[in-house]
């Protein structure tokens, strides 16, 4: 069957409860300057170094967005360096979910954000 639908992912929403402290995490967490009152609801676009985008989402204006946390990761980011990212992530004061799992070719572990959603950093 012939789709209109391409095989490629353009952008990763992540639901949110407060812009600013999301904002914040995921910054620190990939080591990006930020200006907090330049933050403004409803979105804020993370600086990625890919075609794929990564946007924290809000919700609108004058409501309070209430996401559920997922049980299991929702994306990875990747590193050349487990050990020292793992390091990093201890060092922010991160909430760990998970050690270092080690296989033949590859490791991860998982961490996760204000709104408890697990996100995954993995080598490999």
């Amino acid at each position: 069957m012939n789709s209109p639908i391409m095989n490629q992912m353009n952008t990763i929403f992540v639901h949110v409860s407060d812009l600013k402290i999301s904002v914040q995490w995921y910054c620190q967490l990939l080591g990006q300057e930020y200006d907090l009152t330049e933050v403004t609801n409803p979105v804020y676009n993370i600086e990625m170094n890919q075609p794929i985008g990564l946007t924290l989402d809000a919700g609108p204006e004058g409501r309070i967005k209430l996401p559920t946390a997922s049980l299991y990761p929702l994306f990875n980011f990747h590193t050349n360096d487990i050990v020292r990212s793992y390091e990093y992530v201890r060092r922010l004061n991160y909430k760990i979910e998970s050690d270092i799992v080690h296989f033949p070719d590859f490791s991860f572990f998982t961490i996760s954000d204000p709104d408890e959603n697990i996100i995954m950093i993995c080598s490999g």
